[in-house]
């Protein structure tokens, strides 16, 4: 389980199919490493593509994160709100994310974010302790979480640095530039 201390975030993947979904899972995995996440996991599967596609991400263009697969989803938010971290499930049926975000930024408990797929159980929308909308229209669960995360860091993870990373992009008004370090 992911450092359950120092109000850090985490985004429990649930739902992956892995015979459809290999693309949103990575992306979800890609926002939450863009957007200031400490860890990703997928529950109830491992997806080795998917994983593989994330540690790829990480080794070259930097960040550090805690991944883990396989685990039961149900189990592990359980286990997440017993050792005393927050539960915030992103779902259009939850409560606007403007009318909570503060109360959730303001939590100094480490927080799991929990990114669905289709159809979540009933049990996630019990367990959170925040069921939070972006929106209430159907929307995607990558834009969902990008928002999320920026709302949550008030955009400073615009600014993200990764000192360790292989290559980085140069800004440019016309065109495109990636420098590789050493």
């Amino acid at each position: 389980m992911g450092d359950a201390g120092n109000g850090r975030i985490y985004v429990l993947r649930l739902g992956h199919r892995p015979e459809r979904d290999k693309r949103v899972t990575t992306h979800v995995a890609l926002v939450a490493r863009a957007f200031g996440a400490h860890g990703f996991i997928l529950a109830d599967v491992c997806d080795e593509h998917v994983m593989n596609s994330i540690r790829r991400v990480l080794d070259r263009w930097g960040g550090r994160m805690y991944l883990e697969c396989g685990v039961s989803g149900s189990r592990y938010v359980k286990e997440w709100r017993r050792r005393g971290g927050l539960v915030v499930h992103l779902t259009m049926y939850g409560l606007h994310i403007d009318d909570v975000i503060d109360e959730i930024r303001a939590s100094p408990k480490p927080k799991l974010v929990v990114v669905g797929a289709e159809k979540v159980p009933r049990l996630f929308y019990e367990e959170a302790d925040y069921n939070v909308a972006i929106g209430h229209q159907p929307h995607s669960e990558v834009a969902a979480l990008a928002v999320f995360l920026d709302r949550l860091y008030m955009g400073l993870e615009l600014h993200l640095s990764f000192p360790e990373a292989k290559v980085v992009v140069e800004p440019s008004a016309h065109g495109k530039k990636v420098v590789k370090r050493g």
